[in-house]
This record gives C-alpha cells, sequence and structure tokens, in this order.
C-alpha cells in the first residue's frame, strides 16, 4: 500500500516562497508520474504541476512560472518550490501519482496572507 506524506507548508507573505516536500512508500514510486494538487475551502481539488519518471514537468496555468516541481527518485520524494505567491494559492497541498491512486495522504497547509 503505498502512502504519501507531505510538508514544507505554512504561512507566507504575498510574494513570498515556500517549498513543499512528499516522500512516498514503496519502491515503484521511481515509475510514477507524480502529481502536486490542492484543495482551497469551497473548492475542487485541482492538480497544479506534475512530473514524469525522467523528470519532465508540466504545470497548470495559474502556477506556470511561479511554480517548479523537481523529484529526487531515490528517496522516494517530490517537490514543488513555491515562489511568487498570491492569497489565491491558499489551500491544502496533497501529492498523489497521475492519474491518482485511491489513497491520499494529510496535505499540508498552504496560507498566503499578509
Amino acid at each position: 500500500q503505498v502512502q504519501f506524506v507531505e510538508s514544507g507548508g505554512g504561512l507566507a507573505q504575498p510574494g513570498g516562497s515556500l517549498r513543499l516536500s512528499c516522500t512516498a512508500s514503496g519502491s515503484i514510486f521511481r515509475v510514477y508520474t507524480m502529481g502536486w494538487y490542492r484543495q482551497a475551502p469551497g473548492k475542487e481539488r485541482e492538480l497544479v504541476a506534475r512530473i514524469t519518471p525522467g523528470g519532465l514537468p508540466n504545470y497548470g496555468d495559474s502556477v506556470k512560472g511561479r511554480f517548479t516541481v523537481s523529484r529526487d527518485n531515490a528517496k522516494n520524494t517530490v517537490y514543488l518550490q513555491m515562489n511568487s505567491l498570491k492569497p489565491e494559492d491558499t489551500a491544502v497541498y496533497f501529492c498523489n501519482r497521475y492519474p491518482i491512486l485511491n489513497v491520499w495522504g494529510h496535505g499540508t497547509q498552504v496560507t498566503v496572507s499578509s
């Protein structure tokens, strides 16, 4: 059973930065395309960014140019560097396979506010 553990969230000011990490259990992480997802209050969960096993990234329009996804297959870890944060980035952030597996971690809360 794969498990995902997200960390690195917190409070940031508009224009600030945060770096999220997600560690996955299981030896087949390295063959997964991994995604970062977020869910804001009252909204559907949305895909923010994804990265192939070989490291090719893809971003949602709302974060393109501000967020960078990366991975370390040796550590079963995927990262999300978030720069130029906006209040509308406030959400709980999750990682999962892309397409998703029917298992979610607890997520990590990101709050962007002055």
